[in-house]
This record gives C-alpha cells, sequence and structure tokens, in this order.
C-alpha cells in the first residue's frame, strides 16, 4: 500500500485548499492519506511539526510519497534529510526556498534554518521529484520553483497564472497534481 503524506504550509490546515479533494480521490486508488495538522502560526518551529509527525513515523517508509504545499515543502525536504529511507516521490507546490520575494519570509527563515538544505541527502532519499511553480504567486517568488527544480536535478512544472495553488486562486482540486501522482503509484 502506498502512504501518502500531504504537508501544509503556514497558517493552513488539513480540511483547505485541495487537500481533501486529494485525499479522497487517493483513497479511492487504495492508498493511506495522512494530512497532518501542524502547530501554525504560533508554536510553527521544526521541532514542533517533527513532533506531530512522530505519530504517523511507522507509516514512512519506500512505499511513501510526499507532497507539500509551500511551507510544508520546506518541511518535506527536512523529512528527506532526517530519514535514512528511499521513498517514491515527493511533490512540492509552491515551494519557499530562500529566493526572495517570499512574503512570510521572516517567519519561514527562523523555521527552518536560513534555507539551507543538504541536496545530495535529499536527492538520496526519494526516487523522484516534482516541482510545480506559477508565475503569479502573491506568497513565493517563481525563482524558488526554478532553483529548487535546479537543486533536485528535475524539471519545473510550471503553471501559469495558478497563483499560490490554494482556494483563492481557485484551487480545490489539484487535477495535474493527482494525475502525476497515480502514475507514480
Amino acid at each position: 500500500m502506498t502512504n501518502v503524506f500531504i504537508f501544509h504550509g503556514t497558517g493552513g490546515y488539513p480540511e483547505e485548499n485541495w487537500f481533501p479533494w486529494m485525499k479522497q480521490k487517493l483513497e479511492e486508488l487504495g492508498c493511506k492519506v495522512i494530512v497532518p495538522q501542524f502547530p501554525t502560526p504560533e508554536n510553527q518551529t521544526l521541532k514542533n511539526w517533527f513532533k506531530v509527525l512522530k505519530d504517523y513515523e511507522q507509516l514512512y517508509n519506500e512505499n511513501t510519497i510526499l507532497v507539500g504545499h509551500s511551507l510544508g515543502c520546506a518541511f518535506l525536504l527536512r523529512v528527506l534529510e532526517k530519514y535514512n529511507i528511499k521513498i517514491k516521490a515527493a511533490f512540492l507546490i509552491a515551494a519557499p526556498i530562500g529566493i526572495l520575494p517570499i512574503k512570510n519570509y521572516k517567519s519561514d527563515k527562523l523555521f527552518l534554518g536560513n534555507f539551507t538544505f543538504d541536496w545530495e541527502k535529499i536527492k538520496n532519499h526519494c526516487k523522484k521529484f516534482f516541482v510545480f511553480h506559477s508565475d503569479n504567486d502573491p506568497y513565493v517568488s517563481l525563482g524558488n520553483g526554478k532553483e529548487l527544480a535546479k537543486n533536485l536535478n528535475t524539471n519545473l512544472i510550471f503553471i501559469h497564472n495558478a497563483g499560490h495553488f490554494n482556494t483563492s486562486s481557485g484551487y480545490t482540486k489539484f487535477e495535474v497534481l493527482f494525475e502525476k501522482i497515480k502514475n507514480i503509484i
């Protein structure tokens, strides 16, 4: 069975955006889908997010797919750094990795230690990466998506006029992402 984790971002929660729709669609395919509620924006620290993830560690294995949205992507990268397990795939949507402008730069920077990542370790712990970004994201500039794709040796999946891939951008469903995940399962 494939285990899929969906990580929300700053101020996020499991029932927002396209997360419930994606969870339902993937469960219909027989996946176990986990959408944890992380402390945010209060008590938003890497340590506190890992405390929440600890409850699900037994589901993190070679049949795992990680999906991150916004700051959830930076957390996803930290998960790949931490666990010495090679997972199936990682999907990163509107990821902040330190290229300005980033609307929540100050809090995100504090959360993840100035956006320094061990790219080799991250790449060694995941078979396939997918990076999504838009040209009109009001929170995370396109340069983040370009740099992330470069660091992960993958192509940037550019979607014109998709904003931050959230409800206010019209993303209560995310068909393109679903099809990509379905192909990995």
